[in-house]
């Protein structure tokens, strides 16, 4: 039987669904590669992959997806690991560097920046000169008292239109079988139940606390609340 091909991201905000994968009895079923999420949705995009954990502007760019799983990268408020970070206040804005790892968040940043803040500066690359820039991931950890302007985008989308927001989700570019759906979720809950043993084996962070990220701040539910939240992203990021 061929392997399903999947794409995870290699984020502190996926460990625990990798420790699923990796400690369920799936990885006998699947191949599995670790991937920046911008390169994650060009697999499966490219079809190198069957199913990934697609940020999920890169939606648009897949002609047939399915999206399998109960489970996300989410947040119902601060996420504290997707950032706008400025020089000056968000409405001073005239130019933002984009992050070149996730499409997603530019996009959410692209959204906010013109119905939530009502300005609409020029958008630049990764790191070009500009008063603002995007930043996602493990990156951004400890970085919040570094900069003048701290602007959380999964805070600031609950502000804009009070529903909670999926940054990634468990999506395939063909109908896989119900039995090995069925069996992904297991293991993707069986990672999550396992979020202690994950956390023994993180770095730590000395400015940031992963215990609060990895319970409090992301939330892995695909409800339906954030259904509709995605669909709402979806169609205005058409608009941007």
């Amino acid at each position: 039987m061929n392997k399903i091909r999947v794409s995870a991201v290699s984020y502190t905000n996926t460990k625990p669904f990798v420790y699923g994968l990796q400690h369920s009895g799936i990885l006998d079923r699947i191949d599995l590669s670790l991937d920046i999420p911008s390169d994650c949705a060009a697999k499966v995009i490219s079809d190198e992959a069957d199913l990934g954990l697609i940020p999920v502007a890169a939606l648009l760019s897949i002609p047939e997806y399915h999206i399998i799983s109960d489970f996300c990268i989410g947040a119902d408020g601060p996420v504290d690991s997707v950032f706008l970070f400025s020089e000056k206040p968000v409405d001073e804005i005239r130019s933002v560097s984009l992050d070149a790892q996730s499409r997603t968040s530019n996009g959410l940043a692209r959204v906010l920046l013109k119905y939530h803040w009502k300005v609409e500066p020029v958008f630049v690359g990764p790191g070009e000169e500009s008063d603002a820039f995007v930043e996602i991931g493990d990156r951004t950890f400890g970085k919040k008292g570094k900069y003048p302007f701290v602007y959380d985008l999964a805070e600031s989308w609950k502000s804009y239109c009070g529903l909670p927001f999926v940054f990634a989700a468990w999506t395939s570019n063909k109908p896989l079988d119900a039995g090995f759906v069925a069996a992904f979720n297991e293991a993707l809950a069986y990672g999550l139940e396992h979020r202690q043993e994950v956390l023994k084996d993180l770095p730590v962070h000395p400015a940031f606390d992963l215990e609060d990220y990895l319970y409090h701040k992301l939330d892995f539910n695909l409800t339906e609340k954030k259904r509709s939240a995605l669909e709402k992203y979806l169609a205005l990021l058409k608009t941007v």
